[in-house]
């Protein structure tokens, strides 16, 4: 099938480089952190929190803004513009001398790099609403096949040295660009296009604007909540995985890919059958419940083989984030569908701002040589607190079927 009929084949392609591009350079990231200078893993792990910061501070200021635009001029332009600061950032890690031009290439890549809002806005401009979740099931199933490759040849890669992956990453974003050039329509409308507002473009106006709708705002809540533990895999793990294990950059490649694999297929086979059966609310209570028991065995695993069974059942926890997100497109207005999901690119952001920072401390003070106490699985333990948190309140403040939002005044 062509992306002419089927445009959504686009936003999975982009998804999948853009997740490829993060995967390759994974596994690599402590090695290239010490050959810069940090003393040990403990070291390198607090200065990549800060890497992951930085980025993320910048794409929650710019979330909102991305996704405002994407209302006004349409999703094209604002997706391509977005995705050609992936390969800028890249380029720029892969020649960077010094840490600090670590810190140049996220913050461009943060402020330009805010694609996911009027990427899931254009899911939603061509899916109706009851075929929502699984289509942002599908294009989430991008991210575990990235997360399949991307490490696999990271790993593989990083054999040859810790910058080579970057600059393979860097590749696979500039032939996304061109691709979207030749190939991407245009999914909004001029009729349906609003003005552009400042007011409703940053975090605090994109949440007043939503605040009529309690029900989206409790749900942005509980996704908050479980995307800050959700942290703990992309800012830690392979710091983790070499503390606990003494894996090499291969090996956290491969476990890495195990964990692309069972994404890929629960969000790309699963996903709209399970929400099928259960609905959208008792999907994202299931993932939860699954990501509560896989931070705690992960968090008190003795052998590294283990984190491969563990990876396979813990894979049901991809199940969330499109349930959710299906909860809360289904209750706002077309024409405010970039809008929500610049809101949601902002909460991303915002637990991306949280997260690596928690996480990162985390392990660092309970994997630093000459520690009271030695445990690499801290984070994962408060991984488990805040989705326990997340789960409850989903499951006792969120009424189960979607509520009538207000007729929008004239």
């Amino acid at each position: 099938m062509s992306t002419a009929r089927n445009p959504l084949i686009f936003i999975f392609v982009t998804r999948l480089i853009d997740t490829m591009g993060f995967g390759i350079v994974m596994p690599v990231l402590p090695q290239l952190l010490l050959n810069m200078g940090a003393p040990d893993i403990a070291s390198a792990a607090r200065t990549a929190g800060v890497l992951l910061v930085v980025y993320s501070i910048l794409q929650f200021l710019c979330g909102p803004v991305m996704g405002n635009l994407s209302d006004r001029f349409g999703r094209r332009p604002v997706i391509l513009l977005s995705l050609t600061a992936y390969g800028i950032d890249y380029l720029l890690m892969g020649f960077a001398p010094t840490v600090a031009w670590l810190f140049i290439g996220r913050a461009i890549a943060g402020i330009a790099g805010a694609v996911y809002a009027p990427a899931n806005a254009f899911v939603a401009d061509i899916t109706p609403p009851e075929r929502r979740a699984h289509a942002f099931g599908l294009v989430g199933a991008a991210f575990g096949v990235g997360f399949i490759l991307g490490p696999a040849i990271g790993g593989v890669l990083g054999e040859l040295g810790p910058r080579a992956p970057f600059f393979a990453a860097a590749a696979l974003a500039g032939l996304n660009v061109l691709f979207g050039i030749f190939v991407l329509p245009e999914s909004l409308p001029k009729e349906r296009r609003r003005a552009f507002s400042w007011k409703r473009a940053n975090p605090l106006g994109t949440a007043l604007a939503l605040y009529r709708y309690p029900a989206v705002l409790g749900m942005a809540f509980v996704t908050l909540l479980f995307m800050i533990g959700n942290n703990v895999y992309p800012s830690t793990w392979a710091f983790f995985a070499a503390a606990k294990f003494n894996w090499s950059p291969g090996m956290i490649g491969l476990s890495l890919a195990a964990t692309g694999i069972g994404m890929a297929v629960v969000q790309g086979m699963f996903t709209g059958r399970i929400v099928n059966r259960l609905g959208e609310r008792r999907t994202a209570l299931l993932g939860m419940g699954v990501a509560i028991v896989s931070y705690l065995a992960y968090a008190f695993m003795p052998h590294g083989w283990m984190v491969f069974p563990v990876t396979l059942v813990g894979a049901l926890q991809a199940l969330t984030f499109p349930a959710l997100n299906a909860l809360m497109s289904q209750r706002v207005r077309g024409d405010q569908q970039g809008e929500l999901q610049g809101a949601v690119a902002s909460v991303m952001s915002l637990s991306s701002i949280i997260g690596p920072f928690l996480m990162t401390q985390s392990l660092a003070a309970f994997a630093a040589p000459g520690g009271a106490v030695f445990f690499p699985g801290a984070p994962f333990i408060v991984a488990t607190l805040l989705t326990g948190v997340g789960f409850v309140f989903l499951l006792v403040r969120t009424p189960p079927a979607p509520v009538v939002h207000p007729t929008p005044a004239a």
